[in-house]
């Protein structure tokens, strides 16, 4: 049931966050947003996470505390976007913001850098309306890239990181953060 819930989130901002892209496509001929990504977490992963923050395993605890079983990722063009996006995402009618960090501002030690939002969601239900949170990201196709490469290196291997690989990937994060800055100087890339 709580899967359910967390699933119905997902598909109404995602629904929100589609008609903004297509809305900016066909009115102002602008590709605001390139495109959107929904996952929920897997169990065996919120677990993980619950026994790492060291929290209880109840479903009270699960819905206080763990914001990101359900995601959505904006992924735009532009860094100058994720900051007009991030603003618009305010204005839908219904939506709370419960917190907001700017990895962009100030990018992760790891490099890591896109803006995160935990949102609560109104999932309108026949006898009631129930806020679910969110977590949602709001980064560009190179921090995109840079994210989904470190995810996978570092989460889903068994291998560990070393120093050397870990200093490379920053490295890269940062080059990637000069190239997100060299394209909004330029305007528009396509």
């Amino acid at each position: 049931k709580m899967m359910f819930l967390y699933k119905s989130a997902l598909r109404e901002i995602e629904t929100q966050m589609n008609i903004v892209k297509d809305e900016f496509k066909v009115m102002y001929n602008y590709d605001l947003i390139d495109h959107i990504e929904t996952r929920i977490k897997e169990p065996k992963s919120i677990i993980k996470k619950m026994e790492k923050k060291k929290y209880e395993k109840t479903y009270m605890n699960l819905i206080e505390n763990i914001n990101d079983v359900a995601g959505i990722r904006i992924v735009c063009n532009l860094k100058d976007d994720i900051f007009f996006v991030k603003d618009l995402v305010k204005q839908i009618p219904g939506i709370q913001i419960i917190k907001e960090k700017d990895y962009i501002t100030n990018p992760k030690k790891s490099g890591y850098s896109s803006y995160h939002i935990i949102l609560e969601v109104p999932v309108k239900l026949t006898s009631k309306t129930v806020f679910v949170k969110c977590e949602m990201q709001i980064m560009t196709l190179a921090m995109n890239f840079w994210a989904n490469f470190e995810h996978k290196l570092k989460y889903k291997t068994d291998k560990n990181i070393n120093k050397k690989a870990s200093k490379e990937l920053v490295s890269c994060a940062k080059m990637i953060t000069r190239f997100d800055d060299k394209m909004a100087r330029n305007g528009n890339i396509g």
